[in-house]
């Protein structure tokens, strides 16, 4: 068996296969997020779930990957009529359980929970990760699917037992349907929260105050992933340099440049982070 050593940046979630006009791709907030903060230089790790067929070692190389067997790997359909999409799941991977995170990443310094089918446990994995810098986006806990599969939002289910066991929340407009009041008391559960708005940038709620943060103007080709980038970029300025509000900045920057690329080319280069560090934080 290999050795399973520490590591710099953990997430915990399932990889998806994400089909769209009869082929898919790789996705998940496991993926963009576990390979954002390897172009990081930190040191990742992955728990998720998934059929043994899919090749993660192809996809996420560079990434320390724990794979909990599973019979399925979570698949989202996206159907476009009219300029607008429709979303099915077609397959669920099975829940990720606690015990499927190594000892050696118990003591990770920054975690973070990313389900996309309501496939984690919140309160096993705050058990393991008292140290460690929590960020949870909640997305997959603010879906639900019919008996055909189609995708629809859903309240987020005990906000004020699963939002305090991390230390940041991130989600977006479309997670809580624009509703800001809704924005506002999840605000008043956690530490940091931070909503992000696309193009229009991101708006971080912290001890009372609220300031938004306005993203770079370009050209977007694909929005997938884009959120996930911006979490793990936030995340990881926000336990090196302690603040809140210049996170916002360095991720805007990060996430925004993403968006001119598709799928995992979005995937933000070490030059195009470099770039970011020196433009918002004076720092190559």
């Amino acid at each position: 068996m290999t050795k399973i050593e520490p590591v710099d940046y953990l997430v915990i979630g399932h990889v998806t296969k994400d089909v769209l006009d009869g082929e898919f791709t790789v996705g998940g907030t496991a993926t963009y997020s576990a390979l954002t903060a390897r172009n990081f230089g930190r040191r990742v790790g992955v728990v998720t779930s998934a059929d043994p067929d899919l090749d993660l070692d192809g996809i996420l190389r560079g990434v320390a990957v724990v794979r909990q067997p599973s019979a399925a790997t979570t698949t989202f359909q996206n159907i476009y009529m009219d300029g607008a999409r429709r979303q099915f799941i077609r397959a669920v991977a099975d829940d990720i359980r606690a015990e499927s995170i190594p000892p050696a990443w118990w003591h990770t310094p920054i975690v973070h929970v990313g389900p996309v089918s309501q496939e984690c446990c919140t309160d096993e994995l705050a058990r393991l990760f008292t140290e460690a810098l929590v960020g949870i986006t909640p997305q997959g806990w603010m879906r639900q699917w019919d008996d055909k599969g189609r995708v629809f939002p859903r309240l987020l289910a005990e906000p004020e037992r699963t939002l305090p066991l991390a230390q940041v929340v991130i989600l977006s407009e479309e997670d809580v349907g624009g509703d800001l009041s809704l924005v506002e008391s999840y605000a008043q559960l956690v530490n940091i929260l931070v909503l992000t708005a696309g193009w229009k940038g991101s708006t971080v709620y912290h001890r009372g105050q609220m300031r938004r943060f306005p993203a770079r103007d370009v050209r977007e080709v694909d929005p997938t992933g884009a959120g996930d980038i911006f979490a793990t970029a936030y995340l990881i300025c926000l336990k090196e340099t302690g603040n809140p509000w210049t996170s916002a900045r360095f991720a805007n920057c990060v996430a925004s440049g993403s968006v001119e690329r598709a799928g995992l080319d979005s995937i933000p280069t070490p030059q195009e982070i470099t770039a970011c560090r020196a433009q918002v934080l004076g720092s190559k």
